[in-house]
């Protein structure tokens, strides 16, 4: 089938599915589920494009199986802190901040999140037509991809036990992979999309798949990402929060800092 018939048909469907889901929202109270749905719907697509599109079946099962994978999990573990948690605070903050508009403007965002679903489609897509040969890039992709979809699910799992501990309210999570980086489930999510860069080499539009890190990059360090999150944090949690920005990096894992107190000490 013609790829731009196919990449049409996904454009339309991303757009009406998050349209039938902010109805959902509207009725539920939550807008949160626009993000099981980003997720969920990326995999749609993947699925889509591989039986539609032409491309080199060993490859189309490495992508299939990373994007499968990360798609079902995301979107599976996000929909269930739907289910059973109160609306994540940021999508709070938007509604008091739109105020009577609140809900003509999320229809707006929930659009904003279909057209950032087909531009994360098209990294995979690039993937999957890649004609060459699969070869050892494409297995250094699908272990990139594996291991950033076992990182992401540590965080999250390490976020969750903490939080899960009633005596752990109003402090802030350092441990595991949270003692080296505020955002690790970002950090991860971002490495999971260099998959796709490796996966798709090797043919002239290849390096195309870069939009991918690039774009998450941009999304999670300026836009919808850290600032709101760490918005949210800060409202929640303080001076604990502040002095967890002072002393780990936002995204990238490194050691620790020392603290004022103990920096002070140091001098003295």
């Amino acid at each position: 089938m013609n790829v731009w018939i196919v990449f049409a048909g996904a454009v339309a469907g991303a757009s009406l599915l998050m349209a039938g889901l902010w109805v959902v929202q509207l009725r539920r109270g939550d807008a949160g589920i626009v993000d099981a749905a980003w997720a969920g719907g990326i995999g749609l697509l993947t699925l889509v494009y591989a039986l539609l599109l032409p491309g080199e079946l060993q490859r189309k099962v490495l992508v299939g199986v990373v994007a499968g994978v990360w798609s079902l999990r995301l979107a599976g573990y996000v929909l269930k802190r739907v289910w059973t948690m109160p609306e994540d605070g940021r999508y709070q903050q938007m509604k008091s901040d739109w105020g009577a508009d609140a809900q003509r403007r999320m229809f707006g965002f929930y659009q904003y999140q279909a057209v950032a679903m087909i531009l994360f489609s098209l990294p995979i897509l690039l993937a999957l037509m890649n004609p060459s040969p699969a070869g050892w890039l494409d297995w250094i992709g699908a272990v990139v991809g594996v291991l950033a979809i076992v990182g992401e699910s540590l965080a999250d799992w390490q976020l969750d036990r903490f939080r899960s501990d009633p005596s752990n309210r109003g402090k802030v999570c350092q441990l595991g992979l949270w003692r080296y980086s505020r955002h690790p489930n970002y950090f991860f999510e971002w490495l999971h999309w260099w998959a796709y860069v490796l996966l798709a080499w090797g043919w002239w539009p290849g390096w195309l798949a870069l939009a991918g890190p690039v774009l998450m990059w941009f999304f999670v360090t300026r836009v919808t990402g850290i600032p709101p999150t760490e918005a949210q944090a800060i409202r929640s949690r303080g001076e604990a929060y502040r002095e967890y920005q002072r002393t780990t990096n936002a995204f990238f894992p490194w050691f620790p800092r020392p603290t004022e107190s103990a920096g002070s000490r140091g001098r003295g």
